[in-house]
């Protein structure tokens, strides 16, 4: 695929409906906004879940706390993280799925995925790193059902052209105070296989 016909797909996704009806019966009631970022020529590919409501407003992915602590794990500049031709960003939903009564995020739709990951994947052939964000990530591009603790304790079985991670939420703090192999063994390696491939 042709840099020309990943845009053309890139224009169909952020013209996408698909899932307007959904969105209007959730508890925000949003109209859909497909972020999509990504280019036939980016190295790393960025596998997550969906855009949050910050990222929905804003139109560009991780602009967030989330997105913040995701750069530090990478060792990656904005500049850098937001370069299209070296960064893809490809959630399981283009998204923001929205929140329930509770206020909480729903799951990513399944049929974002199934209508728009094999075309986008096709057009990514320059990709020598994935980084998996959360566990919907996990399964899409793994297989499987195994926990987020389990796949991402298990990261060298699929280094250094894969890295499982928990997501940057928040959230997620508890955790890594628990879990400190994370910050002193997974994220050096991770870091110098991102400088590696954006020198």
């Amino acid at each position: 695929m042709s840099e020309t016909d990943i845009k053309k797909l890139r224009a169909e996704v952020l013209a996408c409906e698909l899932c307007a009806a959904r969105f209007a019966a959730t508890e925000t009631r949003h109209q859909p906004r497909p972020v999509a970022w990504f280019s036939s020529s980016a190295r790393i590919l960025i596998a997550g879940q969906a855009p949050g409501l910050r990222v929905h407003k804003s139109g560009k992915p991780f602009t967030d706390p989330s997105g913040d602590r995701l750069r530090d794990w990478l060792g990656l500049s904005e500049e850098q993280f937001y370069d299209q031709d070296r960064v893809a960003i490809v959630p399981m939903a283009f998204c923001f799925p929205g929140y329930n009564a509770k206020k909480s995020d729903l799951p990513p739709p399944p049929i974002c995925a199934r209508t728009w990951h094999d075309r986008v994947m096709r057009g990514l052939k320059n990709i020598e790193l994935t980084v998996l964000v959360g566990g919907h990530a996990h399964g899409f591009h793994l297989g499987g059902k195994m926990p987020v603790n389990q796949r991402v304790q298990a990261w060298r079985d699929h280094a250094p052209r894969v890295f499982p991670l928990p997501h940057p939420s928040w959230r997620n703090t508890g955790w890594l105070k628990r879990n400190p192999w994370f910050e002193a063994e997974l994220l050096p390696v991770l870091r110098g296989r991102v400088k590696e491939l954006m020198e």
